[in-house]
Parts: C-alpha cells; structure tokens; sequence
C-alpha cells in the first residue's frame, strides 16, 4: 500500500524533471542513526535504549515525546530502516477511522507475507480515545510496531492501556552544541559559510529556542538573501523572526511553568522565580492566573512565618487590576520578590489537613459538656455549661480548660518553625502547654 498522503501522479510525464526545491531541513535529514544529534541518551551513552533495540534487531512500540523539531519523526524512519520494517505514515490531524482500517489491513497482509510494518503516528496524542483503541489488538499481535509522536505529556493524553503496550522515550529540546553541529552541515550542503557575524550567528542559535527544524529554515532564509557581507545582529533581527516560546495555556508546558514558578519561590530563589514569571508573561499567560497561585503559595509556603506575605500579594493583584498591563505586572513581580524572600512555613496547611483528616475519622463527637452553651433549663440539668471555667477570668487570661470531645484524646496538629512570625507563635504555644501542665490540663 502506498503512503495515505502520496501525490497522485496526474501529470507525472508533464512534471518530470520539475520537482520542487527540497527545503533545506529535509535535504539534511540524518540518513544513519549516527548522525542524529542532540540526542545521545537514547542513542549512544551507555545502555541507550534505542541503541540496544537496533543492536538486537528487535523493535518495540515506542512514544516519541518531545518538543518540535528534536528529531521524533527523523527517528521513526531511520528505526524502520535498521530494522528492515516497512515503514508507514500517518498523521492523527488528517487520518479517521477508515483510513486507519486501510493500515492495519495492509500491515495484516504485509505480515502473512513475513514482513513487518513500522507504522509512525505524528501527532498520536490528537486520536480520540475509541482511535486509540484500535490499535491495541494491533500492537498486541504483532502486525504492527506502533511508533508514536508527541509534543503533549502521554501521561494526560493517551490511553493507559496504549501506554501500557509501548515504551515512552523522552526526546530533549537540542542544545546548543547540537544545533551548532546543524549549521555546520548545512554550510557543507551550501558549500559557503553562514554569512553571520559571530555575535549574529549565536543569536541565531538563540532564536531557533532547540528546534533543529526552525534554525535550519532561519539559516535557509540568510543563505537566500545574504550574498555579499556578514550580517550583524540588528541585521538579522530585520531578516528573520526568533521562534515564539513553546507555551500553550492549555497544555504541559503551562503546567511544567507553573511547578517551576512555585517551587523557586519555595525555595527562597527570587531570581529563578522572576525568570519563571517572565517565561510565564511571554507565552501569553493571563497575568491573573499567576496572582492567585501567588496567595496559595502565601496560604501554603510561607503562612505564619509572614502573616504579611498573604495581604501584600492580595495587594499586588489588586494593583493589577487597576493598573492593568504592562504596569500592573511590576506590582505582581514585588510581591513576587516579597514572597521568594519571605520566611517559610507550611505549619498551618500541615494542621490544617491533619485536622481534617482527624474530624473525618471520628465522625460526630460531641463536644465536651462544659463548652456548650445552656439557653433552657433543660440543658442545664443534663449539664451543658457546668463547670466551664470563663479563661478572662483567670490571672493568665488562659483557663487550660479540654476543649476536645471527651472520648478523643488531645491532639498537636499545629507544629509552628522557629522561623518568622511563628518563632514568635511557638513561645506563646508552649506558654500555654505549661500552664495547661500546672493547671492539671493533658
């Protein structure tokens, strides 16, 4: 079976010897495995898994998950190629459910006449969950080996029990060092030099952000147009546009920004945390959205340490809101620089949830007699409010008095730091604890 998106050959004899340029990317595409960069964990350290697989000659379904332009589907042919697979394409954004059935028919009659397929899906986290369903008993029997791609986190968008059937390997952004290695081939493929000054050219590299695919189609546009000369920075910055940040609102990389935002602040690094807001603000992020995980990390993080820290971000995101964009983002990254810096705490979310598991466990004491209020006579007969000890009138403004139901021993669920604020929560915690002691409280 041919591939599902050949071009039929209408006009092949008026055509021939007219076929388009190739793009530079493609006229580079690796030919071996060995000339893949970028990514020597999968393929040349010590116990790469892709290595063993080609050395063994035995091919396993695989989800390819990484960023545009890191080599997913340069990958998926040279595997077929190494293996001795027939290899098939398809996209999930153009393939439905019969053209899917044309595969697998074809895979099935390619496999009675003992050869396998190697069947790419780009894009496999598009197919619906049914989609995906179909090619389980596939991959189960063999007829395929499924080789998946995907830019969005498997884990969220395909099904386990596919999962469950294929190996996830993990493809990194290229590095620089990597991407360097791609502007040295295409100037051999050229057979000139990248007409770039130094500085320009490492700006070159930075706007290409890791995606092999886009610093090819940068370096192909200043071949074209640059003849004479070397250009510049401010030059090329004119000439060609700097890849957009990989952020989308609603999938991973929104998520993977948003841990990293908090846990710099929870680690006390304003400036990891300022770096993350920006990264935020660049991919388009609603500045609001970041307000509000900053009072959960007040609430969370810092607590009591700064009882401050909640109502100075509450104050910053009100500013916002007055202010709006630009200026409004600056009274953000204050409170944000407030929040980094500021002692830590998570006693009282630890307490709180202690507690909350503790009043689910013990479903519906009551509280001790003494605590309850007693409007009737008969609440007072059967001893609601006897004995209650009003603490305003003891010496210390502290009666020690149980508060906790009677068939439930006392419980410690706030622990405060000896840091902050709740240093000073702590002496005042074990004030009372001793005078609970001496008053003959638990």
């Amino acid at each position: 079976m041919s591939g599902l998106f050949d071009i039929p050959p209408d006009n092949a004899a008026e055509n021939a010897g007219k076929a388009a340029p190739r793009p530079l990317a493609d006229l580079l595409r690796p030919q071996s495995v060995d000339d893949v960069v970028g990514q020597d964990h999968l393929l040349h350290d010590a116990d790469a898994p892709l290595r063993r697989m080609i050395d063994a000659g035995r091919m396993s379904s695989i989800i390819f998950w990484g960023p545009p332009g890191c080599g997913k589907t340069t990958l998926a042919r040279l595997l077929a190629q190494h293996t001795d697979l027939h290899f098939e394409a398809i996209s999930a954004i153009f393939t439905g459910v019969a053209d899917l059935r044309k595969v697998f028919e074809s895979a099935q009659h390619r496999r009675r006449m003992g050869r396998g397929t190697l069947l790419f899906v780009d894009e496999i986290h598009r197919f619906n969950k049914s989609q995906q369903d179909a090619f389980l008993p596939h991959v189960e029997d063999g007829t395929i080996v499924l080789v998946g791609a995907t830019t969005e986190n498997p884990s969220f968008e395909l099904n386990a029990a596919l999962l469950s059937r294929c190996q996830v390997l993990v493809l990194k952004r290229l590095e620089t060092q990597a991407l360097e290695t791609l502007l040295h081939r295409a100037e051999q493929q050229m057979n000139r030099p990248l007409p770039l000054m130094p500085e320009a050219r490492a700006a070159l590299v930075n706007m290409a952000d890791g995606d092999g695919r886009y610093l090819l189609g940068l370096a192909e546009q200043v071949f074209q147009v640059q003849k004479k000369g070397a250009l510049d920075v401010e030059a090329l910055t004119k000439l060609v546009q700097k890849r957009a940040p990989l952020y989308d609102k609603a999938d991973d990389s929104h998520y993977n920004l948003i841990s990293a935002l908090h846990k710099s602040v929870r680690g006390s690094d304003a400036d990891a945390a300022l770096y993350w807001f920006c990264r935020m603000l660049a991919g388009g992020e609603d500045p609001r959205y970041i307000a509000r995980r900053m009072v959960r990390m007040a609430v969370e993080d810092i607590g009591l340490a700064d009882p401050q820290a909640m109502q100075v971000t509450l104050g910053a995101w009100d500013t916002y809101e007055r202010l709006g964009s630009p200026e409004g983002e600056l009274a953000l990254a204050q409170a944000l620089v407030y929040l980094a810096t500021a002692p830590k705490s998570n006693a009282a979310y630890v307490a709180y949830k202690a507690a909350k598991s503790a009043a689910a466990e013990t479903g519906s004491l009551m509280p001790p007699a003494h605590i309850l209020n007693a409007p009737t006579r008969l609440m007072k007969d059967i001893g609601y409010g006897r004995d209650y000890n009003y603490d305003h009138d003891t010496a210390e403004g502290f009666s020690g008095q149980n508060y906790f139901p009677d068939a439930m021993p006392r419980q410690r669920f706030y622990a405060p730091v000896e840091r902050g604020f709740e240093r000073e929560l702590k002496k005042r915690i074990e004030y009372w604890d001793k005078l609970r002691r001496d008053k003959g409280g638990a």
